[in-house]
């Protein structure tokens, strides 16, 4: 079986091609500058970037090349789009109503659609995605793999804000946190590298990239997370600011005569990592500063950067009454060894310690980082959100046979 996955943003469009019995990818690619000039679709096979620019006006067409690049006579990996056994696409938002992945029917089309007052960003080029590949794969089963999902096993005190009751049976205003197919495939990994029961083990998953989310996994379920009702909440991130007073909000638009949109702009666009340091939102620029600079701008906002981490996990151990097993991912996570020396250091009160040698060695592989005496295993492992989107779409795929 082979399935197909689909990332659709609002001017992009992310893609794997994936052989299910052996897992193995075998073409990827990215579709830049949908709508716009300049399109351009990089297409990877064994190593080789093949690029098509053509202007591309909407989804409909980006998704039509991407297919003719997959039975090019050329670089092409399939003959033709009856190999195709079935379609993933990756859903952010999913509300309270699924906790698990889904075959797409046109239930499922409405929840999505009526999701997108939650995700105006990401719900709605979803949709055109999947609308575009219906219209081109009429035959192909479709699945929706939601962000939200794993999140949904929160208990309600975790989930619930202090704000009166009938907002959230009116608005659903709770935590749903995101990034749930990252954190559900890296905490099995976790266990699998481990050869433990993912049942048996409390495990906190920090994926930290330009978006970063921690979560704490209690017997292979999500306990709590550090998104929230949008990705804006949690931890400092790239452009985004992360927990801060609410009333810093009503304040600042007071103070700045902000509209709402204005404000939702400065909190997502131009606050975390890029608005304290003023150089950049990646913290490759960051670590620059710090190391080479002597930036003092820098220096604060790397510390600011992990002592927000550690304040999540520190509260997830006391939720989960302990934790067996801390795991690095995403971005930063899999690469940054002076990143994770830095959130692993003074960590030894709650058993957590990392061997320095074993962190330098672990850039972007499955590795045990822990200390002799570490009580608490400290892994990285890189994430594989397409390969789980790809699973769960054979999974329900299969069954229908």
């Amino acid at each position: 079986m082979k399935v197909l996955v689909v990332n659709c943003g609002s001017s992009s469009l992310k893609y794997q091609l994936i052989n299910m019995e052996s897992e193995e990818v075998l073409a990827k690619g990215l579709v830049e500058r949908i709508g716009l000039k300049g399109s351009v679709l990089t297409h990877k096979v064994n190593g080789n970037k093949y690029v098509t620019e053509q202007d591309m006006e909407d989804h409909k067409i980006a998704i039509k090349l991407v297919l003719e690049s997959l039975i090019d006579k050329d670089h092409g990996v399939i003959k033709d789009m009856n190999e195709i056994s079935a379609v993933g696409h990756r859903v952010v938002h999913g509300g309270e109503k699924y906790a698990n992945s889904v075959l797409i029917d046109a239930e499922v089309m409405k929840s999505i659609e009526d999701c997108a007052k939650l995700a105006p960003l990401h719900n709605p080029p979803n949709l055109v995605g999947i609308n575009a590949c219906k219209e081109l794969m009429p035959n192909t089963p479709m699945v929706a793999v939601f962000d939200t999902a794993f999140h949904q096993t929160m208990p309600d005190y975790a989930y619930m804000y202090g704000v009166p009751y009938e907002y959230y049976k009116k608005y659903g205003i709770r935590k749903y946190g995101f990034h749930g197919t990252s954190h559900r495939f890296v905490s099995k990994a976790a266990a699998d590298f481990l050869n433990k029961d993912v049942k048996k083990l409390k495990t906190i998953v920090c994926h930290l990239g330009n978006g970063a989310s921690i979560s704490a996994v209690n017997g292979g379920k999500s306990v709590d997370t550090s998104m929230g009702f949008t990705p804006l909440a949690g931890l400092m991130m790239g452009t985004r600011s992360g927990d801060i007073d609410p009333a810093v909000v009503t304040f600042l638009m007071k103070e700045l005569n902000k509209t709402p949109e204005e404000m939702d702009a400065i909190l997502n666009k131009k606050s975390g990592i890029a608005g304290i340091s003023e150089i950049s939102s990646d913290m490759r620029d960051i670590k620059k500063g710090v190391y080479e600079d002597n930036n003092d701008r820098a220096k604060l906002t790397y510390n600011m950067f992990h002592y927000r981490i550690k304040e999540y996990i520190g509260s997830y151990v006391a939720a989960m009454n302990g934790v067996d097993c801390l795991v690095f991912t995403g971005g930063i996570g899999e690469n940054s060894n002076q990143n994770r020396h830095e959130i692993c250091t003074d960590m030894d009160y709650l058993g957590i310690k990392i061997d320095e040698k074993k962190n330098d060695e672990a850039i972007g592989i499955d590795m045990d980082i822990s200390a002799a005496d570490s009580k608490v295993k400290v892994l990285v492992i890189p994430t594989n959100e397409e390969l789980m989107i790809a699973r769960d779409t054979k999974d329900i795929v299969t069954l229908l046979k």
